[in-house]
C-alpha cells in the first residue's frame, strides 16, 4: 500500500514539473524541474528494475543536468529568446495542452494495462504523460535548451515503461549512454550556436 501511494505521489511530481517545465521561461527552474523529475522516474523504474539500475539512471540524468546547467550558466549573458509572439504560445495554451496530455494518459493507462498486465497503473500513466509532455514541449518551442529538455523528458517515459517490460542489463547502460550523449551534444550545440567557427574563418582571412 505505502509502495502504491508513493507511486501516485512520483506520477504528481511528473505532471508538476512537466507543467513547470513547460510554462516557465526560467531555465534553472526548468532544468531543477528536470532534476526532480529525474527523482519520479527513478521510483517507478525502480518498480521493475533493481534498486542500483534505478540509481544509474538517477545518476546518469543529474549529470545531464549538471552539464546543462553549467553550459548555459556559462552563457548567461544571452538572453531568452521571445517565444510568445501569438496566443497559441502562451501560458493557458500549454497549460491546456498538458491537461490533454494528462487526460489521454488516465484514460489510457487502464486499458494498456489490461492488455499488458503487470506494468503498473502508476508505471504507465507516468510514462505517457512524460512522452506526452516531451511531444508537446516539442511542438511549442523552438529553443535549443528546451528542445533538448523535451528530448530527454520523453526519453525518460520511454525508458520508465521499457523498463517495466524488459530488465535487460546491456539495454539499461545504453539507454544511460543515449542520455549522457543527448546531454553532451545539446551542451556543445549551446555554445556553437553562441560562438559559430564562421566568425574565426574571417578573422584568419
Amino acid at each position: 500500500m505505502f509502495i502504491e501511494i508513493v507511486s501516485w505521489i512520483a506520477v504528481a511530481l511528473i505532471v508538476a514539473t512537466s507543467t513547470a517545465m513547460l510554462i516557465n521561461r526560467d531555465w534553472r527552474v526548468s532544468l531543477g524541474a528536470l532534476a526532480v523529475q529525474y527523482i519520479a522516474a527513478f521510483w517507478l523504474v525502480t518498480r521493475h528494475l533493481p534498486f542500483v539500475m534505478g540509481s544509474a539512471k538517477l545518476v546518469t540524468g543529474w549529470m545531464v543536468v549538471a552539464a546543462l546547467g553549467m553550459t548555459r550558466l556559462g552563457l548567461s549573458h544571452i538572453e531568452e529568446e521571445n517565444e510568445e509572439t501569438f496566443w497559441p504560445r502562451g501560458r493557458w495554451f500549454r497549460m491546456i495542452l498538458i491537461a490533454i496530455v494528462t487526460l489521454v494518459a488516465a484514460g489510457s493507462t487502464p486499458r494498456i494495462e489490461a492488455a499488458i498486465p503487470g506494468l503498473g497503473l502508476q508505471v504507465i500513466a507516468g510514462s505517457l504523460i512524460l512522452i506526452g509532455a516531451g511531444v508537446v514541449h516539442l511542438g511549442v518551442t523552438s529553443n535549443l535548451l528546451r528542445v533538448i529538455l523535451g528530448l530527454l523528458t520523453m526519453l525518460t517515459g520511454f525508458e520508465i515503461l521499457y523498463a517495466a517490460i524488459e530488465s535487460s542489463i546491456l539495454v539499461a547502460g545504453l539507454l544511460a549512454v543515449t542520455n549522457l550523449g543527448l546531454g553532451i551534444v545539446g551542451s556543445y550545440l549551446l555554445i556553437a550556436g553562441v560562438y559559430p567557427p564562421d566568425s574565426e574563418d574571417e578573422e584568419t582571412a
